[in-house]
């Protein structure tokens, strides 16, 4: 059963590259979206729907349920995909990416989707410019670099077409996510600016998720994709020991979902994980919340 990764915006398969050596199975088929680094088929608008349609289709051909794994928009279409095809799925992950009606847009996807802003954004764009403010958004510097390098016209159309056909994406979406039956892991990055950390917990429970992992950043794709991959292979029995040892454990938060005895065996370590790091993230400045939350 491989794992399938699917990237978001405005990135391509290269953002798995830097994880993919580090991990035991070589099972992973890593994705481009239309558009992201790959021509547009005849005819393809680059509505979620399509993106989602086009998804479904791949994964099909594998042949046998997959480990889903999904980063920012990979998030939501891989939601989406798991909901209403679960015969595809054995296990699904979701990376920093909200599906919720509650959820505020972030200034730039309101540019995006409002018609002649969005175009007229996207022709003034300067990469340099632009790959400065993610790195300030806290993606790494050559993660920055390589989204930005491949951000070329067919991309740009791609993202406005995407924004513009998923702006109620929350409310039409999230009600199916109910409908998940494979084994659901969410992780978040606590210093996102464009994705507040609750929607993890909204995404945990709408999908029953067997833990929600926050780590400091979202975009360090090397530790949290090794969760993930990790994690789907074992059903999270290896979780702790993927993550123990590394830099951003120090101020990792780890949440186990209280699903009773079952949760308990499936998920051994991740609540001692959580309690043990939790003093030295006591000093996020949003501890209480967390400290209410904690199951």
């Amino acid at each position: 059963m491989p794992a399938v990764l699917v990237h978001g915006v405005p990135d391509t398969h290269r953002l798995w590259d830097p994880v993919r050596s580090h991990l035991a199975r070589t099972d992973i088929v890593a994705l481009d979206l239309p558009g992201f680094g790959t021509p547009l088929p005849s005819g393809f608008a680059s509505t979620k729907e399509e993106y989602l349609d086009w998804l479904i289709k791949q994964v099909e051909q594998i042949g046998e349920p997959v480990d889903l794994v999904g980063h920012d928009w990979g998030c939501l279409l891989t939601g989406r995909l798991a909901s209403i095809r679960p015969d595809l799925v054995r296990t699904w992950t979701g990376i920093s990416g909200p599906i919720d009606p509650e959820y505020p847009w972030h200034y730039l996807a309101k540019i995006w989707q409002t018609p002649g802003e969005g175009e007229q954004w996207m022709k003034d764009l300067d990469l340099e410019e632009f790959a400065a403010k993610l790195v300030e958004a806290q993606m790494p510097r050559d993660a920055a670099d390589e989204s930005v390098r491949h951000l070329d016209a067919t991309m740009r159309a791609s993202i406005l077409a995407l924004y513009r056909s998923a702006i109620e994406v929350g409310a039409e979406w999230k009600p199916g996510l109910s409908s998940m039956t494979a084994p659901a892991l969410v992780t978040w990055g606590l210093d996102d600016p464009f994705l507040p950390h609750r929607f993890a917990d909204e995404l945990g429970n709408a999908t029953r998720a067997r833990a929600v992992v926050k780590l400091r950043s979202s975009l360090d794709s090397r530790l949290i994709t090794c969760v993930c991959v990790t994690w789907a292979q074992t059903h999270a029995a290896a979780t702790r020991t993927a993550m123990i040892g590394h830099p951003l454990c120090a101020q990792a938060f780890v949440r186990k979902r209280n699903h009773g005895e079952a949760a308990r065996r499936a998920l051994p370590g991740l609540h001692q994980t959580g309690a043990r790091l939790h003093d030295k993230f006591s000093k996020h400045p949003d501890r209480r919340r967390h400290r209410r939350r904690q199951c």
